[in-house]
């Protein structure tokens, strides 16, 4: 009888453990998934992934990518997506070059101008999308083969350049440091900072939920995440204060990183956002105004489609009718790469960003490698099945 009952003890605790790795692997799959990559290509090349100036030059080779995923992340939560951005970017980049370049106005009015453009293209298509039913599909759809026409029509076919220096720095930029010091003093600074706030904020909200009653995780787990995640922001940091510092493109996204963080986080936007895409007839019995927040959402994607085109342009210290090219495809793909549900309800814009990331690291490390453009399509296109294909797969065995 006592053999039985360590035999069944036995059992339960291999039980627990197996379920506990499982829930592990399937919370933070994308960050191992990530790992993997980066160790992989970082052994492919020499060690030349995680060199300062390499790394530095995939966040400002991608930011714009970022911006557009943040911004299709809320889309994606309402189960939506939007196929223009790509021929936004491009439009509104004309526009800052012909204010900027060829009319000569002040580059701070003239993204005013560019940014209340983006807003208002995603208006347009919120309008057509939330109060005239249209699928958001054809909706969008609509809107790139516009933009990208208008695009040509704003150019003349041309490509127009260059912009002022402090319009370059936009794309290209760096913070200034105060120390002339081989590793950027004013980068170690603010990695510091950042790192203590995240401790503190994860500790705060860790306590509140206990104080609550609301489930917490097991106090060893916590722990680890905030060791992990910590020292990851730390080895970030000193990783570009080797080379420039802190891109000022990063800053950028890591400010509207925080507010979508926020938003669909902390605030009734945000809970209606997943409540419209759990389920939108249920949310509107509710009494969710669900056209509302279906346009609001689709005038936010436009206005981070305008930042996204006017760091584009920065960059490449141009406009052409061929800026963002595919750049959409890019930004859903890395929504559903970073665990949102393609049916919507479920992902968060850090797991979005990891997905961008992901991309990122994929293009730059089978560059690295010599890979063909070709062949770099064909992965990326593979990874984005297989990221849905587990999608679908999680969702079947929840309701079996």
């Amino acid at each position: 009888m006592k053999n039985e009952n360590i035999v069944k003890t036995s059992k339960t605790g291999n039980f627990d453990v197996s379920k506990s790795l499982k829930n592990v692997f399937g919370k933070y799959s994308m960050y191992i998934f990530l790992a993997v990559i980066i160790v992989l290509f970082q052994i492919l090349t020499d060690g030349t992934l995680l060199r300062p100036i390499n790394i530095t030059n995939v966040i400002l080779q991608n930011s714009y990518v970022f911006i557009l995923t943040i911004g299709m992340l809320m889309l994606v939560l309402l189960g939506d997506i939007d196929l223009s951005v790509g021929s936004v970017m491009a439009f509104t980049g004309a526009i800052s070059a012909l204010l900027i370049i060829k009319y000569d106005l002040n580059p701070i009015i003239s993204i005013i101008i560019c940014l209340l453009i983006g807003l208002a293209i995603g208006a347009w298509h919120g309008f057509w999308v939330a109060y005239v039913n249209v699928p958001a599909f054809i909706a969008t759809l609509a809107g790139l083969l516009t933009f990208r026409g208008l695009t040509i029509v704003v150019l003349d076919g041309k490509t127009i350049a260059s912009y002022p220096n402090i319009f370059q720095s936009i794309g290209s930029g760096f913070i200034p440091d105060l120390f002339n010091e081989n590793l950027h003093i004013i980068t170690l600074i603010i990695g510091a900072v950042i790192t203590a706030g995240y401790v503190f904020m994860s500790w705060t909200d860790r306590n509140k939920n206990q104080k609550l009653g609301a489930e917490i995780e097991p106090k060893f787990k916590f722990l680890s995440k905030i060791i992990i995640f910590s020292l990851a922001i730390i080895w970030i940091t000193y990783i570009l204060a080797s080379y420039e510092g802190i891109p000022n493109v990063l800053i950028i996204v890591v400010v509207f990183a925080l507010v979508a963080k926020y938003i669909t986080s902390r605030t009734t936007v945000g809970r209606h956002l997943y409540a419209i895409g759990g389920n939108e007839k249920a949310a509107a019995l509710s009494g969710i105004d669900t056209k509302k927040v279906k346009f609001w959402t689709f005038a936010f994607m436009g206005f981070m489609a305008a930042v996204a085109g006017l760091i584009f342009s920065a960059r490449l210290n141009a406009a052409s009718a061929s800026a963002g090219d595919g750049f959409e495809l890019d930004a859903i793909a890395a929504c559903y790469i970073g665990g949102a549900s393609t049916s919507g309800g479920i992902g968060t814009v850090i797991g979005a960003l990891v997905g961008a990331m992901v991309m990122a690291l994929l293009n730059n490390g089978m560059s690295l490698m010599g890979v063909g453009v070709d062949w770099q399509q064909a992965i990326k296109g593979l990874v984005l099945l297989f990221a849905v294909a587990i999608d679908i797969y999680n969702k079947k065995k929840k309701e079996s």
